[in-house]
């Protein structure tokens, strides 16, 4: 397909500075494609800042990053009216939130009420504020990263952020051999900075348009809502997949197809994105750990294995 060249170059432009972790940044481009936004969960020092940049310097687009403290406030992230005193109205400074690409480092270490001003944002792409709605993009994404709840200082995502994220994604400890590369190379000084765009705005934007084309049969469907019904079956789960979680796996099994060079989606687009897309809109029974993330994996791990797959 004529998509499978700009997006083999992203590809390739990111894993120049993120070494061994072909298949996060796999996962990330296809959040990207299909207009969705990526939580980053894992321990400092794995790169998930590195890879938030090495995709923002890899297209030709604004940048901006957020680092979220518990005194942050929701205006220093959307914006605040400042009086002109010349014009005597007020106008509104925007914040960081307008950006293409959005990093927001440290998601949970600021407040609730602070996580929630960017609800608005990420659902529907615009930011109200003093009765004015501003558009934000396109394209519009946010990377957040977020440190393992157990650490000192983090606050729960709720339920209904945790929604608002198409991926949760883990970066894991590199190999034995990625890690050397890193500690001989040093990439993340001594080339993230020198990082070249290699995609425009137009180009990705006619991407994410293409994403749209990507031929999902029937069967393929039916695959989708038998998952997301198995999951409100489900005895062990207090909260299933919902349609907005249904239309995330089906957007990014598109994405994915499309990724890959195929114009019509397979079983396994679906069944390999599964656990980053559904897992942590899904709440185990008797657990409240910021979206049961374990337990909510192996049910769902358990669910892919009996619900039969299409030819």
């Amino acid at each position: 397909m004529e998509y499978h060249e700009p997006l083999a170059a992203l590809a390739a432009n990111m894993a120049s500075v993120l070494y061994g972790k072909d298949d996060v940044i796999a996962r990330v481009v296809t959040a990207l494609l299909a207009r969705g936004h990526v939580l980053l969960e894992d321990v400092p020092g794995v790169g998930k800042t590195v890879l938030a940049r090495a995709l923002a310097r890899s297209i030709d687009c604004t940048f901006s990053r957020i680092q979220l403290t518990p005194d942050l406030l929701p205006s220093d992230i959307l914006g605040v009216s400042v009086y002109d005193q010349g014009k005597g109205v007020f106008v509104f400074s925007r914040g960081p939130i307008f950006a293409h690409i959005v990093l927001v480092d440290e998601i949970n270490r600021t407040t609730p009420r602070t996580q929630s001003a960017m609800l608005e944002a990420m659902n529907e792409c615009q930011v109200t504020a003093d009765g004015h709605t501003y558009p934000l993009g396109p394209p519009f994404m946010v990377v957040a990263t977020q440190n393992p709840y157990e650490f000192e200082g983090t606050y729960f995502l709720p339920e209904n952020q945790l929604d608002r994220f198409m991926m949760r994604l883990r970066m894991g400890y590199p190999d034995r051999q990625a890690e050397r590369e890193v500690l001989l190379a040093r990439p993340a000084q001594e080339r993230l900075g020198a990082l070249q765009p290699v995609m425009s705005i137009d180009q990705l934007l006619s991407l994410q348009q293409a994403v749209q084309a990507v031929r999902m049969d029937e069967g393929i469907l039916e695959y989708i809502l038998a998952i997301a019904e198995a999951t409100r079956r489900n005895e062990e789960l207090a909260v299933g997949l919902s349609p907005r979680g249904s239309l995330a796996l089906a957007q990014a099994a598109r994405a994915a197809a499309l990724l890959a060079g195929r114009e019509y989606v397979v079983p396994d687009d679906v069944k390999d994105l599964a656990l980053c897309v559904c897992a942590h809109r899904l709440l185990a029974k008797g657990l409240t750990d910021g979206g049961g993330s374990s337990a909510a994996e192996e049910i769902l791990r358990n669910i892919l294995k009996v619900v039969p797959t299409p030819e």
